[in-house]
């Protein structure tokens, strides 16, 4: 019999890919999203599917599934500072209630569950690369603190259901992650850069550059994801590329590979923006098999590849 699975958040961009990835597994997938952030047009070539069904429904009130379920992917949350700067009451929301709502929904059907958690539970970091047995330094009350802190405490109840009710549970701490699907508007510097690119606009750094972030692309995440969801591993596991880049290599690479005439201009840096992000992945390696395997160059070749043949942005990329 397939496997019967829930994803959460499923109309993201990485809720969608998740989908996609599982139902091409022969799973039957049940699909929420509140579409607070995720779009519809990500589900759009799954909805044919016999085995694919979505419902709109924010997780952060009761859910009740009929029949079995045998696997439960807490993905549902907005995920850039953009969107949760536009939703911070929501973002807090779903990291606690929607989280206990699923956890409750994963015990009663006897589910193995995963959250989505991230690299923002480490903050803007004193040590670099991050392992998971750093504690973080978070600002609770600055701007970025509603998804940290609803990340942190999704952890810890995650944590209190495994220990409490036996459940089986990892924690995936995701690292920034890129690839086809991503909104152009959502923030976060590949999917921004390279629309500023492709339109010929200038691109905007924040700060000097010199920040660094680790871009993993989407199928080596999903797959490190599904390594995880397979294990009997409990603890935090950090996913993520520690492939390190400075933010201006980054849109110095955008630009050469679109083939745009676009400058670089250099904008005030937001509060509380890590200087560093880097995974130290060496549990990912050692406990799952796992190391990412596309590198950056073959990644936004990829990326930029499908933002240039999405219809729905010929207008805007003209």
């Amino acid at each position: 019999m397939a496997e019967r699975v829930l994803v959460d958040g499923g109309a993201g961009f990485l809720g969608s890919h998740l989908c996609e990835r599982l139902l091409a597994r022969g799973c039957e997938v049940l699909c929420l999203d509140s579409l607070i952030t995720g779009r519809r047009e990500n589900l759009q070539p799954l909805l044919a599917n016999p085995r694919f069904r979505f419902l709109q429904h924010d997780i952060t009130n009761p859910i009740t599934v009929d029949g079995p379920l045998d696997v439960v992917w807490h993905m549902a949350s907005p995920a850039s500072p953009v969107d949760y700067g536009r939703y911070p009451i929501q973002t807090l929301k779903v990291g606690a209630l929607g989280t206990h709502n699923i956890l409750g929904l994963c015990k009663a059907k006897g589910a193995a569950f995963l959250l989505a958690s991230t690299s923002e539970v480490y903050g803007d970091p004193q040590v670099n690369p991050q392992p998971e047995s750093y504690w973080g330094n978070v600002n609770p009350i600055g701007p970025r603190g509603v998804y940290d802190e609803a990340k942190r405490f999704a952890e810890a109840l995650t944590m209190a259901y495994h220990r409490v009710h036996g459940l089986k549970t990892h924690i995936a701490r995701i690292f920034n992650t890129y690839g086809p699907s991503m909104r152009l508007e959502d923030g976060r510097a590949v999917p921004t850069f390279i629309g500023q690119a492709l339109r010929g606009e200038d691109l905007t750094v924040y700060g000097d550059g010199s920040q660094t972030r680790s871009f993993c692309y989407v199928d080596d995440l999903l797959d490190g994801l599904e390594r995880l969801m397979r294990s009997d591993v409990a603890d935090p596991v950090n996913v993520g590329n520690p492939d390190e880049h400075t933010i201006l290599d980054i849109a110095q690479q955008i630009i050469q590979a679109t083939g745009s005439k676009s400058r670089i201009v250099f904008k005030p840096l937001p509060q509380d923006d890590p200087k560093t992000r880097r995974p130290d992945i060496r549990r990912a390696k050692t406990l799952l098999g796992w190391e990412p395997t596309v590198d950056l160059a073959e990644g936004l070749r990829r990326t930029i590849a499908w933002f240039r043949a999405a219809p729905s942005l010929i207008p805007r990329l003209a």
